[in-house]
């Protein structure tokens, strides 16, 4: 059970590292930082996608003989509508911002605070899920999930997480934060994810047949995250390229720590 505790907060704890960046920056993220810190977490995420969940999901089913692909599928295509219909209920980052640019006045200070928050806190809950759902698989005994696995997952969503929690507190603390105040706004948004994975944990272990659909549902959920939010910022401004750089930095190390540990 520690284990699962621990791998459940390792993601959050990389969220925290990247907010207290706040104490030790003095001004905001360069737009080629950023792009930098995005395409790696990007890498990441489609990586840990591949060889965490789907590939897992897959071999999870091979008793379906040629079939075998469909409960991934399945999962992959609900993980997709899901994070869909979270885009319709929550506002996305880029598109907030782009709207609230043309306005001014404190409101619009608060209300991109609120959206900077809201979209980040709507990537966790996604990586929270994945990492909930990985480690109910080694709970439940899957011979294809190893406790190496899980923490190779966990580690890597940790690592793109460092970013994560840079992005929101640097820009809040050039906005007017206070350095403790844009540090724990940081750190809230990273709360979601041991919930959500301590959730999903509760509710994977009770339902081991669905464990297939539930990998592949979290791969397909995290990959809307990199392809409707994180490629699109990291290719943005000049010298897309370094995102794209970052992007197979990120994508090679998660697989390297899939494999090594797993």
């Amino acid at each position: 059970m520690k284990t699962v505790i621990w791998g459940l907060l390792i993601p959050f704890i990389g969220t925290a590292a990247g907010a207290a960046c706040v104490f030790f920056l003095k001004k905001d993220l360069k737009g080629s930082l950023q792009r930098a810190l995005t395409g790696f977490a990007a890498g990441v995420m489609v990586a840990a996608s591949i060889w965490s969940l789907i590939v897992p999901a897959i071999e999870q089913s091979e008793d379906k003989g040629r079939f075998a692909f469909l409960p991934a599928f399945i999962g992959f295509w609900l993980g997709i509508l899901f994070l869909l219909l979270l885009d319709h209920v929550i506002p996305h980052l880029h598109r907030s911002i782009d709207h609230m640019d043309q306005a001014e006045g404190p409101r619009v200070k608060l209300n991109r605070t609120l959206m900077m928050i809201l979209a980040v806190t709507l990537h966790n809950i996604a990586e929270g899920m994945a990492v909930g759902v990985v480690y109910a698989g080694f709970v439940a005994g899957s011979a294809n999930i190893t406790a190496g696995g899980a923490l190779a997952l966990a580690l890597g969503i940790a690592i793109q997480n460092f970013p994560e929690g840079a992005i929101i507190s640097m820009p809040l603390f050039a906005e007017g934060k206070s350095k403790p105040k844009s540090f724990w706004l940081g750190v809230l948004s990273g709360a979601v994810e041991p919930l959500f994975g301590g959730i999903t944990v509760l509710i994977a272990s009770l339902v081991v047949p669905a464990m297939p659909y539930l990998l592949s549902f979290a791969a397909g959920a995290m990959l809307y995250v990199v392809v409707e939010e994180l490629i699109p910022e990291m290719s943005s401004g000049k010298h897309s390229n370094i995102g794209v750089l970052f992007f197979a930095v990120g994508f090679s190390l998660m697989m390297a720590l899939d494999v090594a540990l797993g």
